[in-house]
């Protein structure tokens, strides 16, 4: 009992930290402003990184997150951080980004919490790799830990329906990613929107109202994003239909043959 409450609390704290980051210049006047911005990036990266060592520390205590399972984590964090070195270096088509792939399957398995971590991480070791450091970074990722993270709720679905079908299962994966493809955009337009300043009908303005700034953001959005993000959706899809199943195989192969301890559905 004692050990789902502090898991429930985690994810909680994980929301907040986000939603927290994200609402704030709509919120606090004095937050707005490239200097704030900046200023914060070196203490939302701080809080990320304590809450990813926390997050292995309780998950290692908790006899959920195993030896093995760190090393499995490094491996295919190395190899992701990898992937999307390759994705800066080769740009794909649009929004397209094979990143997201692993982190979705790694959250749907593994649950919750080590979809976060998995996402998190991911983000900081590439960002590293192709000095992708910047402003930018914690919007990046917080929104990465959240796709793992929410992967771990089709999981549950999937284990409380019983949903044994690959069919099933590969379909409802898709959806998600590419839900997940479009959500990422958005959510990381919102990083930077309230900060641009510039005269038009598309930026965030202080003295309108929630609903109005609504407006400007979608036609800001349309205008830059959506198609970005349609590529994006689309190329998650694709990944998820042709690549989901083998590599699931893999995970549970993984999972028999070192003895790792699954997250249990009522902890997800």
């Amino acid at each position: 009992m004692k050990i789902r409450l502090l898991g429930f609390l985690v994810n909680i704290f994980v929301l907040f930290l986000g939603m927290a980051s994200l609402l704030a210049p709509f919120i606090f006047p004095s937050a707005r402003g490239a200097v704030a911005q900046t200023s914060t990036f070196p203490i939302m990266v701080g809080l990320i990184v304590v809450l990813c060592v926390l997050i292995i520390l309780f998950e290692a205590q908790s006899a959920i997150l195993e030896t093995k399972m760190i090393a499995l984590l490094g491996v295919l964090i190395a190899i992701n951080a990898g992937i999307r070195f390759l994705e800066n270096a080769i740009p794909g088509p649009a929004g397209f980004s094979p990143t997201f792939f692993l982190i979705i399957l790694i959250g749907y398995f593994f649950g919750s919490r080590v979809g976060f971590l998995f996402g998190a991480l991911t983000m900081l070791v590439s960002g590293l790799l192709t000095g992708g450091v910047g402003p930018w970074l914690p919007g990046q990722l917080i929104t990465a830990g959240w796709v793992g993270q929410s992967a771990a709720l089709l999981g549950l679905i999937t284990r409380k329906l019983n949903l044994k079908n690959k069919i099933s299962e590969v379909v409802l994966l898709a959806a998600f990613g590419a839900l997940w493809g479009f959500l990422y955009g958005l959510i990381m337009n919102l990083w930077f929107w309230p900060f641009l300043a510039a005269s038009s009908d598309q930026i965030f303005s202080q003295s309108l109202s929630v609903f109005e700034n609504f407006q400007r953001y979608s036609a800001y959005y349309v205008a830059t994003s959506l198609v970005w993000d349609l590529t994006r959706a689309i190329g998650n899809v694709l990944m998820i239909v042709f690549l989901a199943n083998p590599v699931i195989k893999v995970l549970h192969r993984f999972h028999r043959r070192f003895s790792f301890t699954r997250l249990k559905a009522d902890e997800a």
